[in-house]
């Protein structure tokens, strides 16, 4: 790979990595930027002639990585309910049969295990720029999500996965299919303005895609602080770190070249650094400790999880050697960056539940109902939190 070539593989790949921290502010665009990225990447590294082996799998891992960062800001600026139990349904549905796929490479995996909590995710973001997505019913939150799996994700992921075609080889190979896909993308357009036009929902503020625009405000001090945890939630945060993490880096673990680690390695060392993660949290929330930043937390928490890496290398048969250390960096990295977001969001979802009597979402509503045809449904972010 020429020296170009390589810039532009890094390049791509840093913005891969970057864009979608966005997603939690501004999770429209911060998506749709990730899911161009994730289209156009390959025709990039052709274009200047990188010679990219393990595309593949690369391109899989990245997928999640974004998705993980879309699920952590489920936690910070979702409430409770139907459409929040139904997006970590499909997230973890997901994520299991992208683990078992890249353990197994049984392709029918993918289509078993759609990537449906991806287009949920967009269409419940999209719904809050003009409205407040809580009006939905607990039957419309099944219906969206039902309708993406079937009518959506099935086929696509049968194209791709399956079939294993792709869309610009089958136009030039077709080319009179452009035409026909043209018209059929105009008359859907025309259809939908005019369904919008005959039933236009309601709208409850002004376009935007700033997220905390409707949400309860946090305080930065209250937001910042670690509070300490019954030993229920404990267990409770700590179990599903454990699951997010540690799918996440079993499935990155498929893409590195020089990783030595079987599964069995990877999960200890992951678990070996979430638990010591979370009793470092706890003896902090004791002390009243408080982070200044998002930043600061991560550059502390990945100075701690370098550290024990380090010594996890030096003990003799520790599966902590049987990564290079390239892998191990990358790992510490990555976990400590999921991790934060799970803490800091979880923190910043407790922060508003105390905010409910203080604020409210919306001109259309009021808090603690919102009016929804006949049903009167609770709004704001509520206690119980994950």
């Amino acid at each position: 790979m020429t020296g170009p070539a390589l810039a532009v593989v890094v390049l791509v790949v840093a913005a891969r990595f970057l864009v979608p921290l966005a997603i939690p502010r501004r999770p429209v665009p911060a998506l749709l930027a990730a899911l161009v990225l994730d289209a156009v990447d390959q025709t990039i590294f052709q274009a200047v002639g990188a010679d990219f082996d393990g595309y593949q799998g690369y391109d899989k891992a990245l997928d999640v990585y974004y998705l993980a960062v879309a699920y952590a800001s489920t936690l910070r600026n979702w409430a409770p309910g139907m459409a929040f139990r139904t997006a970590r349904f499909l997230w973890y549905y997901r994520l299991v049969g992208v683990a078992a796929f890249e353990l197994t490479g049984a392709r029918p995996l993918l289509l078993l295990f759609p990537n449906t909590f991806e287009y949920f995710f967009l269409a419940y973001e999209l719904i809050r720029t003009r409205c407040d997505p809580r009006r939905l019913t607990d039957r419309q939150v099944l219906a969206l999500a039902g309708g993406i799996w079937v009518l959506i994700k099935l086929p696509q992921e049968w194209w791709i996965h399956i079939a294993q075609l792709d869309v610009t080889e089958v136009l030039a190979a077709q080319p009179q299919l452009v035409p026909l896909l043209i018209i059929a993308a105009a008359l859907a357009g025309a259809g939908l303005v005019v369904w919008m036009r005959m039933r236009p929902p309601p709208r409850d503020w002004a376009l935007t895609t700033r997220v905390d625009t409707h949400l309860p405000p946090v305080d930065r001090v209250g937001a910042a602080r670690t509070l300490p945890l019954t030993s229920r939630a404990f267990l409770s945060m700590v179990g599903e770190k454990i699951l997010l993490v540690s799918l996440v880096v079993v499935i990155f673990a498929q893409v590195l070249p020089d990783l030595r680690a079987t599964p069995t390695q990877i999960l200890l060392s992951t678990l070996t650094l979430i638990v010591a993660n979370a009793v470092c949290s706890q003896l902090l929330a004791r002390r009243g400790a408080t982070w200044r930043s998002t930043l600061a937390q991560f550059v502390a928490m990945a100075v701690l999880n370098a550290a024990i890496i380090i010594a996890l290398r030096l003990l003799p048969g520790s599966s902590g050697a049987s990564f290079e250390l390239g892998s191990s960096l990358f790992f510490s990295l990555l976990l400590t960056l999921l991790i934060t977001l799970y803490d800091r969001f979880s923190t910043i979802r407790g922060e508003r539940a105390t905010r409910l009597d203080e604020s409210s979402v919306g001109p259309a509503s009021r808090v603690g109902t919102v009016d929804a045809g006949s049903r009167t449904r609770p709004t704001g972010l509520e206690d119980g939190s994950p």
